[in-house]
């Protein structure tokens, strides 16, 4: 499996009317940096996608930070960016790959079997003085069918399903300190799902490139990769590198816990550990 294209591959097809880009640059830290980001440039021909309006839905009490959007309301995003089932995607970030991976995991899950993480992302495109434009383009709405992939997705009944019969193998892919407990920025109570290891989404990178297969391979080597993986993180977001990344590496049962700790942490009943698993 191949899911990452190369800087080389987009500048030879920024022309080519079958391919649609799309920039999902963001900042946890200010909603608006990555929208305003766009507008002072981007790889022409790219349509923006927003985390929280396009992205997610809206939040609850329950179901995490970043909630999966509603089927329709993104069905209409990707309509409006003129995608249809023969599109080749091809998404980026600024390089984190976590907001990419979010809609690479979006379109995948709603059934579209051509889409792409640039690698390297918008700072090495920038580096490497490739084309930018400010120009905002329109596309012709398409009809994008969906077929919701449902082996991509768990709910929070089967994350403790797993914790209590130990039949899937947990991801966290924080950073160690949150994984660990010892500072919780964000969340309830600092900690991780019990039985979970960690492995940080950032660990499958090189600066902003993707580590090549045999390295993707290396990093999970301690694991069974004919065992049920569930992946998760914050808020569902930062999960979807190492969704990317084991897949790269050969895993083929895996699945976002797409409320990740946000939701699991938002039950006060919920056992939470803080011990490595590792």
């Amino acid at each position: 499996m191949n899911f990452i294209k190369s800087m080389d591959w987009l500048a030879n097809h920024l022309d080519d009317p079958n391919v649609c880009i799309i920039d999902c640059r963001f900042s946890l830290a200010d909603a608006q940096a990555g929208e305003k980001a766009y507008m002072e440039g981007h790889i022409p021909g790219a349509f923006y996608a927003h985390l929280d309006r396009h992205l997610s839905g809206e939040k609850q009490q329950h179901g995490g930070r970043h909630p999966l959007p509603n089927v329709e309301d993104v069905q209409a995003v990707f309509q409006s960016f003129g995608i249809t089932e023969q599109t080749i995607v091809v998404v980026y970030d600024q390089g984190e790959a976590m907001f990419a991976g979010r809609c690479w995991w979006l379109l995948s899950y709603l059934g579209h079997s051509h889409v792409y993480i640039l690698d390297g992302g918008f700072q090495e495109w920038a580096n490497r003085e490739l084309p930018v434009t400010k120009e905002i383009p329109t596309a012709k709405p398409s009809y994008f069918p969906v077929n919701i992939q449902t082996d991509w997705l768990v709910s929070i009944e089967e994350v403790k399903e797993a914790v209590a019969s130990g039949t899937s193998v947990l991801i966290d892919s924080r950073a160690p300190e949150r994984y660990n407990g010892e500072v919780e920025p964000l969340d309830r109570v600092p900690g991780h799902i019990p039985t979970a290891v960690n492995y940080f989404f950032q660990e499958g990178l090189q600066g902003t490139s993707w580590k090549d297969q045999q390295q993707q391979i290396d990093r999970f080597r301690e694991l069974d990769n004919d065992q049920p993986v569930i992946v998760y993180c914050g808020s569902g977001v930062s999960a979807t590198p190492n969704i990317i990344a084991l897949k790269e590496a050969g895993f083929r049962n895996v699945k976002l816990y797409a409320g990740s700790y946000s939701d699991w942490s938002s039950y006060e009943d919920l056992p939470i550990e803080k011990k490595s698993e590792r």
